[in-house]
């Protein structure tokens, strides 16, 4: 009956407290657990120290998922990152003479500024589309004749029969509000420390 469960059914069982469904999750996803953290931190051992915190976290921690914010393996995964990162500091912390592996950390900076890119975007993709909600509706309708449509100022003009000087007001002004709304963007400081 377990094996037919979906990832949620399971999760939901091991918010219950139902070991069983938590050994489901086990099975099905601790070979792929084991592989990511081990790209990271070249180690057998310490890959599977990883994995084992992952499962406790999630056996602790499993009312914390929330499946509006993604699928439960994306949560893992972010998960098992996270615990690998930890993991290879305290190992840099208990042995500082020697060198930290370069795969690992290389590794991990990529992760790093993916994921604060990936941020960084979605956080300027929602400030843009909160500013354009600002503007009125003709700007609006201008802003995407010319930027989305391709059009000219003069082809707006008499495509839609706005005189030539509406349409750059409009533009005008449009932009000058989006530029007073997004001007923090350019200020604000993702991963910077």
């Amino acid at each position: 009956m377990y094996g037919t469960l979906s990832d949620q059914e399971l999760i939901e069982r091991i918010t219950a407290r139902d070991e069983e469904a938590l050994t489901l999750l086990y099975d099905r996803y601790e070979k792929a657990v084991y592989a990511f953290a081990y790209r990271m931190v070249q180690d057998p051992m310490m890959a599977e120290e990883v994995v084992q915190e992952l499962f406790l976290r999630i056996w602790n921690a499993a009312a914390r998922y929330d499946s509006s914010q993604g699928k439960l393996t994306t949560w893992m995964f972010t998960l098992t990152r996270n615990i690998t990162i930890d993991a290879l500091r305290k190992k840099r912390r208990r042995t500082p003479q020697q060198p930290a592996e370069p795969e690992a950390l290389a590794f991990l900076a990529d992760e790093r500024a993916d994921i604060e890119g990936e941020a960084e975007s979605r956080w300027v993709g929602e400030e843009i589309q909160a500013a354009l909600q600002v503007l009125n509706r003709d700007q609006k309708q201008v802003l995407e004749w010319i930027y989305y449509q391709g059009y000219t100022q003069q082809e707006v003009s008499e495509r839609y029969a706005i005189p030539l000087g509406t349409v750059k007001s409009r533009v005008r002004l449009a932009l000058k509000q989006l530029q007073q709304r997004l001007s923090h963007i350019g200020r604000r400081g993702i991963g910077h420390e």
